[in-house]
């Protein structure tokens, strides 16, 4: 929590330094996108355990995203409690059968066809985790005020994308859900009305069958996403 009298600015010499030859920039860059690119979105997990401080740990790394002015405008609810995890997947499972049932839309369900996802999320209770990421539209000083925060959503997206890299990093499978609405996430979870629930992540690992669609390791080739101009 910030206090108003230590918002001023002084200046520290850069704590960490990455001093790489051009070769070893070029073969950490290739290193990180070959452990990247083993990434999948798993829907079939094992009821294996995953310890809470490794969560703890790829959540600190979240933690450490750049942000608007530095608010870190962010919270992340872990949860392994089976009755929370039931009580998540009921009300999520509600939310996804009106937007099956046409509240979605006929393009966007067709559009969903060959991930082959439809209303019933059984990884929501059998991942020994879920991660409830809430982004924070303000925040408060020690004396109970309200400040802006800014560039939220950058923000957050930011931090999940650093989350679910670490998860990634230490073995895990990850699977990101956004049930529209989610505010049900807030009273669920007792978050208060300053913080917009904006993703649940199912954490652990994969089932011995687990499958993926084969639609998802269709990438863009890099000529498509990238414009370089010398």
């Amino acid at each position: 929590m910030f206090a108003k009298d230590t918002l001023t600015y002084a200046p520290h010499p850069l704590p960490d330094r990455a001093e790489m030859t051009d070769a070893q920039m070029r073969a950490a860059a290739q290193a990180f996108y070959d452990k990247m690119r083993q990434r999948h979105s798993v829907r079939d997990y094992s009821d294996r355990p995953v310890a809470r401080n490794v969560i703890e740990s790829c959540i600190r790394t979240a933690g450490s995203a750049p942000s608007g002015a530095n608010h870190q405008p962010w919270h992340f609810v872990a949860v392994s409690n089976p009755a929370m995890k039931q009580r998540i997947r009921a009300e999520a499972e509600d939310e996804e059968r009106r937007f099956y049932e046409g509240g979605g839309g006929d393009e966007w369900i067709k559009a969903l066809e060959p991930i082959g996802t439809t209303a019933d999320k059984p990884h929501l209770t059998i991942a020994p985790w879920l991660i409830i990421v809430f982004a924070q539209r303000w925040g408060e000083f020690d004396d109970g005020t309200r400040y802006k925060n800014y560039y939220v959503p950058e923000s957050v997206n930011i931090a999940t994308g650093f989350l679910l890299a670490a998860l990634h990093h230490a073995g895990l499978c990850s699977l990101t859900h956004t049930p529209n609405p989610m505010k049900f996430l807030n009273g669920a979870l007792g978050r208060p009305a300053s913080e917009k629930p904006t993703m649940i992540i199912a954490v652990g690992h994969p089932a011995a069958d687990a499958t993926v669609p084969g639609v998802a390791k269709i990438k863009k080739p890099l000529d498509e996403i990238l414009t370089v101009l010398d």
